[in-house]
């Protein structure tokens, strides 16, 4: 048929957007494919501003108000309904979330970018907003980063009916530091918007790519001085620093390369603003105590309010910040106290960039949560951390130019203080970019991006002349894979692991590295893992093996998938080449090449949602995986009892197995983490003749949950894990014996931190129903150990808190009787505390589900009852995070009675300030010793 037109699926892009996803703001950038960079414009998002009134604004607060139902009306549909919001759980997303969110801080989503980036929660789960109660809908900090996107993809959308959005070039950006997990979490929040196909940039390159824009054909000349330039952007939870390297290029644009980047750092407006809040808190506290988490949260965005305003241009000297009553006091308890622009100044200024040398590093973070639930540095001094980057980076040659980026810039005082420590450092002074819009640079240099990429890809455009000016003004930055990416290879015992490069610092994008010296055996049909590590110092080459040693390694989410087998095959065994590659779309692809089959391959995808999987491959011919390494002798006598001869081994000599291990290796309690994991290995390719005798299955149970605790902390541990999972479901091969049953629940109490929720919760459905049948028939010996059990069942970190709560309160009810040992205090502690000493924060019991507990605790004897005691710390302990954190009256209760009970000064520092567990307590509160050299969370 002639003359028809291409449906809206098939028509090309027509524009390069770019789209800033920032901690505090959101904001999009576009230009036309054939036009030029000068042509860049912002799109106005339309956003809800109150309940009344819609405006198209630039910036879109990265915001999400959590409302109860019927508290919005109608108003949360317009402009249109936020995903996921319904009517159960409304919800608005912007200007007005964020208005609201100052009045109810417990509702409110804020810094899901941060929360994206960070480890020590599941990112997938709905954690969000920190600490609400339990009548707020809560949403994971992926969904709530996909909500904004899907936000501004409406407003293109209805702006551009003929060009959606999801056609487009869309760049979108991300911090320098974002390690590939956080990388794929992004990807997959356009991908839950409905943009599937999005490219990243690094947000420092898409900064200095809108100054480029900028200099429109004067670039040459307004680098001309300049050899090194660093860009430093401090957005709203993030500092970002890279360095860019100039050279000059005969008859044309200087040559740039990015040389390096810093790691993450999640510091930024958002720490400025709990600084300040942190200031003013006497003012509306009572003397010597702290606000509550709810109005502290309160206070903390009433100060990024009053911030924003008295760093403004043309700012008044001082602002007035009120919080607000509760009920039906709202005013009458409303409090007010006055912020100064002076404060302020002084408060980021001396606060953030103190004085420092070039060479100084930061305070080393202690084992407490910080701010409002997130990982903050205990260092917030940015000087320090740059002192650290120049002197780890820049190889004796410092900057003598510098690009500030980000709405703290807006201070003057600031950008001054940090030129100064520059000139400082150099002796003499540096050159200042000029950056006339920080809050927008960023999505205006992604678009940019966008566009000289298209224009590079179409040198044929019926728009050559834009095409020239393009290529002038932005020339294209340099510089490749900001890190170098490793495998984790078996290391030998006692020594630290082993890595493979698979591709080296500088890797330009595209560039596909295959390590051709080395074939791996890879299981079809079974999970596959890939133990990776990434570092940013160093240089090395493709297929170089090396030492995990020194400082800069940052463990990445495994790379883990289930590869098909062949049709009518349950597993099979091929031999591959891995693949390496840092794809156009800015993020690492690992693949695995047949080598009998080159047409054949499989790409291995980032378990960001914590994965575990049950084989890894191993780059070792199969015999020789089991003895390379490994101390021959333990070797002999774990092989000896657990092997494939077949002569009788006495009863006498299976028990002392661990006693003839430790003739050999020295007492068990020494044994470093490489060597407990090598024997483990060792264990565990033994597994099958475990069942033997009851004595072979005594000694195995011990010897593996005292080789592999707590579980994790060592590379493949969950690949380990996994492989022991596996075993539950078999049991007890000699469940008749009681012995057997107790050291069945010391083995997986000592290795719970390293099973997630559902492998937790099992367990717990487990040893539940054994504790009650032991208790009901008075049969302690036929399922083991009561304590034990008791013991296994407070370990269960990573189950939802009312699971234990539920437990606990069965255990208070067990107390009144005579009989009931006192590890139930110390059970109900570990419970009960504060701080986890493995599993996501989140699952903490809230303070109120914990009173009953402290109130039964309190109500004990601590001089005769240690237990108690300790069990009361562990529940009082201050942790730095309010939605955590007793309220100061219970604390003070606490120490009270920890004084006049002549507890330990350790105990009585635990609740009085943020402090980390000595190594006696936490071995007190974990129930075992941990692996020399390795320390947990808290």
């Amino acid at each position: 048929m002639t003359g028809a037109t291409a449906s809206p699926a098939d028509r090309p892009a027509r524009h390069a957007v770019g789209i800033d996803l920032g901690t505090s703001h959101t904001v999009v950038a576009h230009v036309p494919l054939d036009g030029s960079a000068l042509d860049i414009a912002l799109l106005p998002i339309p956003q809800r501003v109150s309940s009344a009134e819609l405006q198209a604004l630039p910036l879109l607060p990265s915001t999400r108000y959590q409302a109860a139902p019927g508290e919005l009306g109608e108003a949360w549909r317009a402009p249109w309904p936020p995903q996921g919001a319904s009517d159960e759980a409304p919800a608005v997303i912007g200007r007005w979330a964020r208005t609201l969110g100052a009045a109810v801080p417990g509702r409110l989503v804020a810094s899901a970018k941060s929360w994206l980036s960070h480890p020590g929660v599941d990112r997938t789960a709905p954690i969000l907003p920190w600490g609400a109660g339990e009548d707020v809908a809560k949403v994971s900090p992926l969904a709530a980063s996909s909500s904004y996107l899907a936000h501004v993809k409406a407003a293109w959308d209805a702006a551009h009916p003929d060009a959606p959005l999801h056609q487009q070039a869309v760049v979108l950006t991300v911090p320098a530091s974002f390690d590939e997990g956080a990388r794929a979490l992004t990807l997959e929040a356009a991908r839950l918007a409905g943009l599937a196909a999005v490219q990243l940039l690094e947000e420092p390159k898409a900064a200095f790519h809108d100054w480029l824009v900028l200099q429109d054909g004067q670039l040459t000349a307004q680098l001309a001085d300049s050899r090194l330039v660093l860009v430093v952007d401090v957005g709203g939870g993030t500092t970002d620093l890279t360095l860019i390297r100039v050279e000059p290029s005969p008859g044309g644009p200087p040559r740039l390369t990015r040389t390096a980047v810093g790691e993450h750092l999640m510091l930024g407006g958002d720490n400025m603003d709990l600084a300040l809040a942190h200031l003013l808190e006497p003012q509306f506290a009572p003397p010597g105590e702290r606000l509550p988490a709810a109005r502290f949260a309160q206070l903390v965005q009433r100060c990024r309010l009053a911030k924003e305003e008295l760093l403004a241009q043309g700012a008044p000297e001082s602002v007035t910040v009120t919080l607000l009553g509760g009920g039906s006091k709202l005013l009458a308890q409303a409090r007010s106290a006055a912020l100064t622009r002076a404060q302020v100044l002084q408060c980021v200024v001396e606060g953030f960039l103190p004085p420092a040398r070039l060479g100084d590093t930061p305070a080393r973070r202690q084992g407490a949560l910080r701010g409002l639930g997130l990982p903050y540095p205990a260092d917030a001094a940015i000087s320090r951390h740059l002192a650290q980057f120049l002197a780890r980076h820049a190889g004796g040659e410092l900057p003598d130019t510098v690009l500030l980026n980000g709405g703290v810039f807006h201070a003057h005082a600031l950008a001054e203080r940090l030129t100064q420590r520059l000139g400082e450092w150099r002796g003499g002074p540096v050159r200042v970019l000029h950056n006339p819009h920080p809050d927008w640079a960023v999505a205006r240099g992604a678009a940019a991006h966008g566009l000289a990429q298209y224009q590079e890809k179409k040198p044929q455009t019926p728009t050559g002349k834009a095409q020239t000016a393009i290529k002038t003004i932005v020339p294209r930055i340099g510089g490749g894979a900001a890190r170098s990416y490793w495998l984790v290879l078996p290391g030998k015992a006692g020594a630290p692991p082993q890595g493979i490069c698979l591709l080296p610092r500088g890797t330009e994008e595209g560039a596909r590295l295959t390590l051709t010296g080395r074939r791996f055996a890879l299981q079809l049909g079974q999970p596959v893992r890939f133990a990776l590590l990434a570092r940013s110092q160093g240089q090395a080459q493709a297929g170089q093996i090396a030492a995990l040693a020194g400082e800069g390694w940052v463990e990445l989410p495994p790379l883990a998938t289930v590869l098909p087998a062949p049709e009518g095959r349950a597993v099979a065994r091929v031999e591959v080449q891995l693949q390496a590659c840092m794809s156009e779309v800015g993020v690492l692809e690992l693949r695995c090449l047949d080598v009998q089959d080159a047409a054949r391959s499989w790409l291995l995808p980032f378990a960001v949602r914590g994965m575990v999987a049950s084989s890894h491959p191993s780059p070792l011919p199969e015999g020789e995986r089991e003895g390379r390494g490994q101390p021959t002798q333990a070797i002999t006598l774990i092989d000896r009892i657990f092997g494939n001869q077949t002569q009788d081994v006495p009863p006498k000599e299976v028990r002392q197995l661990r006693q003839s291990l430790e003739k050999t290796l020295g007492a068990r309690e020494s044994w470093a983490l490489p060597l407990l994991r090598t024997l483990f290995d060792a264990l565990l390719a033994r597994a099958k003749r475990r069942r033997r005798s009851p004595e072979h299955e005594r000694v195995w149970l011990n010897l593996a949950g005292w080789c592999l605790r707590p579980g994790l902390g060592a590379e493949l541990d969950a690949w380990r894990i996994a492989q022991l999972w596996q075993l539950y479901a078999q049991g007890l091969g000699h469940g008749g014996e009681g012995a057997n049953w107790t050291e069945w629940w010391v083995l997986w109490r000592r290795v719970a931190a390293g099973l997630d929720e559902a492998q937790q919760m099992q367990v717990l459905e487990d040893v539940a129903a054994c504790m009650q049948k032991t208790v009901q028939r008075n049969a302690r010996a036929r399922w083991g150990s009561y304590d034990d059990m008791l013991r296994l069942f407070a370990a269960m970190e990573a189950v939802p808190w009312q699971y234990r709560q539920e437990m606990g309160q069965w255990m208070l009810a067990r107390l009144d009787r005579p009989d009931e040992p006192m590890h139930t205090w110390w059970a109900i502690g570990r419970l009960a505390a504060r701080v986890p000493l493995a599993a996501n924060a989140h699952r903490v019991m809230p303070p109120a589900a914990a009173q009953e507990f402290l109130d039964a605790l309190l109500a004990q004897d601590w001089r005769r009852n240690e237990h108690a005691m300790f069990a009361a710390v562990q529940i009082a302990r201050m942790t730095g995070e309010r939605t955590l954190d007793l309220d100061d009256a219970q604390r003070a209760r606490v120490l009270d009675k920890l004084r006049a009970s002549g507890a330990p000064e350790r105990w009585i520092a635990l609740v009085a300030q943020v402090q980390e567990l000595s190594l006696e307590d936490r071995q007190r509160s974990l129930g075992d010793s941990l692996p020399p050299g390795l320390v947990l969370v808290g």
